[in-house]
């Protein structure tokens, strides 16, 4: 009996593919300035014209593309977009809600939760297997959190708390059916869930007595935050779906929620702890390492071939 050598399975992951992740969470970190800054529309205003102008910049983009409206695919291209479509509502409006509610430190630490979020929803609809790196990584990272926000957990309230957590869990769900099928179109998802944002937003107001027109320099940073910043930031995220797991993506994307809390501090002068800087660092560290990690074409010995000699008999046959 013979034995070939044994083979070796590649498990890399392109270090483009993941710096496009990475750059997704840091275009986003932005938002958080955005929506801050726009200090006199509440949440349902202020989502309101960031769904605006990412409608109008798909849609625009679209059609100068002469390609048919990305909108209506959202609604009708199957269960999996539709799902999708819902997740990001649910992540979008749940992140604002908790900056607009809460501290964007305690709103960080609370949608950090979005690795775990998405092992658990990958493992059950993709079965994807969680490799020693990323758990280390989202360990890691999440110790960051705890050391950078720890000592600011009493400064929030437990709605915005629990709007930075529902978050987490819309956001996994997105993250998940890219994965899926990572070839796919998912530009239908932007204007599919800003459709459904503003008519949420506008029967709240509504009900409320509360116009959906708030200062223009307010409707400005919205329509900025939507039509920029989460357009190209989403764009880049789906483009990693090629070659990154669902699980590497959320944690990745993590670089939005140590930045985040760096902008404001540089914006409105809310100076950070020197637990923030310690955990920052530990969460940057974390990310970066397992971007580099995972580009390293890692050989893993295969099971080897086995010949087995036939019998005499049947040789000579």
């Amino acid at each position: 009996m013979s034995t070939a050598a044994p083979t070796r399975v590649s498990t890399k992951v392109p270090l483009g593919a993941s710096l496009l992740a990475v750059s997704a969470g840091a275009l986003w970190s932005f938002g958080a300035v955005a929506a801050r800054s726009a200090e006199h529309a509440d949440v349902w205003q202020y989502m309101i014209w960031r769904s605006v102008g990412i409608i109008v910049v798909i849609e625009t983009v679209t059609k100068l593309r002469r390609e048919p409206s990305r909108l209506p695919l959202a609604y009708t291209s199957g269960p999996r977009m539709f799902i999708a479509t819902i997740g990001l509502l649910v992540a979008s409006l749940g992140f604002i809600y908790a900056v607009k509610n809460t501290t964007v430190a305690n709103a960080s630490f609370f949608a950090s939760v979005t690795p775990l979020a998405t092992v658990i929803v990958a493992r059950f609809v993709l079965r994807e297997r969680l490799t020693r790196v990323t758990l280390v990584a989202i360990l890691i990272a999440l110790v960051g959190l705890v050391i950078m926000v720890g000592g600011d957990l009493g400064a929030g309230n437990m709605p915005g708390n629990s709007a930075a957590l529902l978050s987490s869990v819309g956001f996994a769900v997105y993250a998940v059916c890219v994965r899926s099928d990572p070839k796919r179109d998912w530009a239908p998802v932007l204007p599919g869930y800003a459709f459904l944002m503003i008519l949420l937003c506008a029967t709240v107001g509504a009900v409320n007595g509360h116009t959906a027109f708030p200062p223009a320099g307010d409707i400005a940073f919205g329509l900025f935050h939507g039509g920029v910043l989460i357009v190209i930031g989403t764009l880049l995220f789906n483009g990693s779906a090629t070659k990154v797991p669902a699980v590497a993506m959320s944690v990745f994307a993590q670089v939005e929620l140590v930045l985040a809390p760096i902008w404001v501090f540089l914006k409105f002068g809310e100076k950070p702890k020197g637990t923030t800087l310690i955990g920052g660092t530990i969460i940057v560290t974390a990310v970066l390492g397992k971007a580099i990690l995972d580009a390293r074409e890692i050989g893993l010995p295969g099971r080897p071939a086995i010949r087995r000699k036939r019998p005499a008999s049947q040789a000579e046959a």
